[in-house]
């Protein structure tokens, strides 16, 4: 015979709940409560797992594009870009410009239009201009048997007011611009000797190659 957990009541053997003070019966369908659900998996994780996805599926897709452009311009540079030689004398030819070695050194240091260092010796293969984006460079190698400091010292007061960097006494250089050009000039021992380069950069006139 059964009774009630609470009042202690007799209970008829199928009774899900006590006649007297209503409680349920321990063991029976009614008094078995079901089990919590549970809770969804949240879905956060994988929201952020797919937006770094999509953003990494840009980045590869922008740099093989980037890629694909760089190539197509660099082919159509070359295209229509042209070397000529004779013998040391070379010209490129390119869409935005040209740039050669000068059959005659003489005449590129009368371009470059400043005075060159009492003695020094033009070197052959150091005479170079061109003109690219409406600017024209001419520069010029030389070579002395004078020490660097004197080769730096004649410059010096030739451009007074140029910008002067010096490491040691192995190496000079001075730049110095104005409205119309900017004269860079290089100067470093090599061995026994001093040699140096000048380049001036102007605008490009209507006459320049």
């Amino acid at each position: 015979m059964a009774f009630c957990n609470s009042c202690g009541a007799t209970l008829n053997p199928d009774a899900k709940f006590c006649n007297k003070c209503g409680a349920a019966i321990a063991g029976s369908p009614a008094s078995a409560q079901p089990a919590p659900l549970a809770p969804p998996p949240s879905k956060g994780g994988s929201n952020t797992v797919k937006i770094i996805l999509i953003i990494a599926a840009v980045i590869v897709i922008l740099g093989i594009l980037g890629i694909v452009s760089l190539t197509l311009v660099a082919r159509h540079f070359l295209a229509q870009s042209h070397v000529t030689q004779e013998g040391n004398h070379v010209k490129v030819e390119t869409p935005f410009g040209t740039a050669e070695t000068s059959k005659d050194p003489e005449q590129t240091v009368k371009d470059l239009g400043i005075d060159i260092y009492p003695g020094a010796r033009v070197e052959t293969n150091g005479a170079v201009t061109s003109t690219f984006g409406g600017m024209h460079t001419v520069a010029a190698s030389f070579e002395t048997s004078d020490s660097v400091d004197k080769v730096c010292a004649f410059y010096k007061s030739r451009f007074p007011n140029a910008m002067v960097t010096s490491s040691g006494v192995s190496r000079c250089s001075l730049i110095s611009s104005d409205q119309k050009n900017t004269i860079t000039i290089n100067i470093q021992s090599s061995g026994d000797t001093t040699k140096f380069q000048i380049t001036n950069v102007s605008k490009a006139s209507s006459s320049s190659n």
